[in-house]
């Protein structure tokens, strides 16, 4: 038997599947009931120990198309019953320390009432109390690309700035007839200024210590289009002068609802952060979350910058922003022509 430990104190049972070892991070959950092989090497997810709410997880098995990136970025992995030996046997070739037979439904429970904390996996209270808060971590540089790369053959070009990029982002752009080129997090004004469109991608972390990347973005402004996703939905707040803050258990899952301001239309969405641009009623929030208010989407014509918190990617998740990307990427085509 092992344990989850969390830094109030609370500690959940369970018994270790995955790779041997310990894990510290950030205890969170999610409510998607799909793609946990798409969470788990989500690089947004870095630092963090995932407790999964569906009952089953692995059930399908696993397939390497499937994969965000190249590594799995999860600190760790919590479940009611893993399912499957391809799952069981991947988390522990992919090196992640995993329980199964917790109590899911308390965890998330605690989690709810009490806030996302720091935990640990086959480590001491001392040890989890020891470890760095999520509050303040700058971790874009962590998960970033190290060296620019290029997808897709297309006639527009994209820049894409990596704070923690999912592919299926790259792949819907180069499906939407986009030549995709990859830039690490602190790539320049000048290099980006190059290009036809600036994608800002999603990434862990808190945005408010990306000074530099929010400093990059500001420059940026009126000079290409700009779209920004998650991280990048909050780094454009801030560099628009709106405030993010730290959720209390964040919105993780692919069930969220989001109202378009503009058509009154709800969205369901595909969500995955603890940080969040505070409500407010300017009139560049063009979507918030019908959870909390939260501001969901921004736009700024005059700057030829807007942003979305949501995945429109889908991957995993429903479709109903499905469009956003390609819609975007034909935006870019026409202000290029």
């Amino acid at each position: 038997m092992s344990a989850l430990v969390l830094e109030d104190g609370e500690v959940f049972a369970g018994e270790s599947i995955g790779a041997p070892g310990c894990a510290v991070g950030e205890a969170v959950f999610t409510t998607a009931m799909t793609g946990y092989q798409e969470i788990v090497t989500d690089p947004s997810y870095a630092g963090q120990i995932i407790c999964f709410t569906a009952p089953m997880v692995g059930n399908y098995g696993v397939r390497d198309a499937r994969s965000e990136s190249t590594a799995v970025h999860a600190a760790g992995v919590i479940m009611r019953e893993a399912r499957g030996p391809e799952w069981v046997e991947w988390l522990r070739a992919n090196g992640v320390p995993a329980l199964t037979g917790v109590d899911t439904r308390s965890l998330v429970l605690h989690l709810r009432e009490r806030g996302a904390m720091r935990a640990g996996i086959g480590v001491t209270l001392e040890d989890v109390r020891s470890s760095p808060s999520m509050t303040g971590a700058a971790l874009a540089g962590r998960v970033s690309t190290r060296t620019p790369y290029s997808v897709g053959e297309g006639g527009v070009e994209v820049a894409l700035v990596d704070y923690g990029v999912k592919q299926s982002i790259v792949r819907r752009l180069v499906t939407a007839g986009a030549r995709v080129t990859v830039f690490p997090h602190d790539v320049d004004v000048t290099t980006l200024c190059a290009f036809d469109g600036v994608l800002l991608s999603n990434g862990p972390g808190d945005p408010e210590p990306l000074h530099a990347e929010v400093n990059t973005i500001r420059e940026l402004l009126g000079r290409v289009p700009v779209l920004g996703i998650c991280l990048g939905h909050q780094l454009l707040a801030l560099a628009t002068g709106l405030a993010t803050f730290k959720l209390p258990f964040g919105h993780r899952g692919a069930n969220h609802p989001v109202l378009d301001r503009a058509s009154r239309r709800v969205l369901v969405t595909s969500q995955n952060h603890g940080f969040a641009v505070a409500p407010s009623e300017t009139r560049a929030a063009t979507h918030e979350s019908l959870y909390d208010g939260t501001v969901e989407g921004l736009a700024y014509p005059e700057l030829r910058a807007r942003s979305v918190q949501f995945h429109p990617e889908a991957g995993p998740g429903p479709r109903d922003a499905w469009p956003l990307l390609s819609e975007w990427v034909e935006e870019v085509r026409r202000a290029a022509a």
